[in-house]
């Protein structure tokens, strides 16, 4: 017998298609029969505030501290370059001066102090004395490392003695040479002096020759050049990152140093910057306020050569520690 088509029975409306006449209600086609099990719940976030590491903390307190150290002793001075004598006596060190516009301290340090010519000075040693540091410390790296000789050891062995050796237990000997060739109370001491005495240089060039390699003086001598061509035309324009990080050491040890102008420079004409701040220093106390204001003067140019030079002051400290 045919089976009635009118005794099938009506699929629902909004039922899916397919769906098996017998199934349950709420169960689709493929679903297992049976209702469906409930889809787990999520994990609730922790109560509470996110902990603070204790790494970071302790790093941000050690910057602060940081900070502080360097910043606080400026910030005194130059407090105490805007304040009168009076009130440098008075007060304390971060006592606000009473007037924010006082230039007469920076007046007396820039003509009492002979400013001027300090930093003429100062300019002229430090012009010679790294110019020259640069040229004697890379050619003694690049005879050191290019050349055999006999005494080549005993010559590195001498250089590490003499980094070795305080430099104070033999200025008694260093200045009867310097008077014996009538150079004390002349620029030209300190100069050479500092010429003399960086073998910090020699071993900073030293290592950026032993990363140039061999080939290029090999290749240069088969076209005729000699070592001086090799030293000028190849080796020494490849020293660029040497030459940054020793002109920047030495530039600032130098600016710095206070013992050996004080030393071989006695006429008042022939100080440096470090010397002329030393005069405001009388017999009955120190001009605290003048000396705040020179240090000011002093601080400026070296600042302003950091911002200038911050890039290749942080590269050449850069590659010289890779090197």
């Amino acid at each position: 017998m045919t089976p009635d088509p009118t005794a099938a029975q009506a699929v629902p409306a909004g039922s899916p298609a397919g769906a098996s006449a017998g199934s349950p209600p709420g169960a689709s086609a493929g679903s297992p029969a049976g209702p469906s099990a409930p889809a787990p719940a999520r994990a609730s976030a922790p109560a509470g505030r996110r902990r603070f590491p204790v790494g970071t903390a302790l790093t941000y307190v050690s910057l602060l501290a940081a900070t502080a150290v360097v910043l606080l002793p400026l910030a005194v001075v130059l407090l105490t370059s805007l304040k009168t004598s009076e009130e440098v006596a008075d007060g304390n060190a971060l006592t606000l001066p009473g007037n924010w516009l006082n230039p007469d301290n920076y007046v007396t340090a820039f003509t009492d102090g002979h400013m001027p010519a300090a930093f003429g000075n100062t300019a002229f040693i430090l012009f010679f004395s790294i110019g020259g540091t640069v040229v004697i410390g890379s050619m003694t790296a690049y005879a050191i490392d290019r050349f055999e000789f006999r005494a080549k050891r005993l010559v590195m062995a001498l250089f590490l003695v003499a980094t070795l050796v305080p430099s104070v237990t033999t200025q008694v000997a260093t200045f009867q040479i310097v008077n014996g060739f009538e150079l004390v109370d002349t620029r030209w001491a300190p100069i050479l002096l500092y010429m003399g005495t960086d073998i910090v240089s020699v071993y900073i060039f030293l290592q950026f020759i032993r990363g140039i390699p061999v080939s290029l003086d090999e290749a240069a001598r088969l076209d005729g050049a000699n070592s001086l061509t090799i030293y000028r035309k190849i080796i020494f324009p490849l020293l660029k990152p040497a030459v940054a990080t020793v002109v920047i050491i030495k530039g600032i040890t130098t600016y710095n140093d206070f013992y050996i102008p004080f030393l071989y420079l006695h006429s008042e004409d022939l100080g440096t910057i470090s010397t002329a701040l030393f005069r405001f220093k009388g017999p009955f106390g120190a001009h605290w306020e003048a000396i705040s204001a020179g240090a000011i003067l002093v601080i400026i140019p070296t600042l302003v050569v950091f911002l200038l030079l911050q890039r290749w002051i942080y590269n050449g400290f850069a590659q010289g520690a890779t090197k």
